[in-house]
C-alpha cells in the first residue's frame, strides 16, 4: 500500500510562488507515474501535471494548459518525493492540490487512472 502526504500549501498573494511536496511511502516509488491534480468544491478534480522517470536522469513530464510556463513538476526518487513548483500564482489557482500515484509507466491526465491519492493541501491565492 502506498501512502502519499502532501505539504507546502498556504495563503499567498497573486504573483507569489509556492512549492508543494508529496512524500510517498510503501511500494517502489521510482516505478510509479506521479501527478498533481487540483479541485475546487463542487467541481471535478482537474489534472495539473505528471512526471515519469525514464531511467538515469531522464524524465517525461506533461502539463495542463493552465500550468504550462508557470508550474514545474519534479521528483527525487532518492527521497521518494514529488514536487510542484507554482509561480506567478493567480486567484483562479485557488484549490485543493492532490498528489497521485499510478502503477506503471504510462502517464495519464485522467484522475480515475491513478491508484493512490494523498489527502491534499490547500492553496489560496488572494488578489
Amino acid at each position: 500500500q502506498v501512502q502519499l502526504v502532501e505539504s507546502g500549501g498556504g495563503l499567498v498573494q497573486a504573483g507569489d510562488s509556492l512549492r508543494l511536496s508529496c512524500a510517498a511511502s510503501g511500494g517502489t516509488f521510482s516505478s510509479y507515474s506521479m501527478a498533481w491534480f487540483r479541485q475546487v468544491p463542487g467541481k471535478e478534480r482537474d489534472f495539473v501535471a505528471s512526471i515519469r522517470w525514464n531511467g538515469g536522469r531522464t524524465y517525461s513530464t506533461d502539463y495542463a494548459d493552465s500550468a504550462k510556463g508557470r508550474f514545474t513538476i519534479s521528483r527525487d526518487n532518492a527521497k521518494n518525493t514529488v514536487y510542484l513548483q507554482l509561480t506567478s500564482l493567480k486567484p483562479e489557482d485557488t484549490a485543493g492540490y492532490y498528489c497521485a500515484a499510478k502503477i506503471g509507466r504510462i502517464m495519464s491526465t485522467t484522475a480515475t487512472s491513478y491508484d493512490y491519492w494523498g489527502q491534499g493541501t490547500q492553496v489560496t491565492v488572494s488578489s
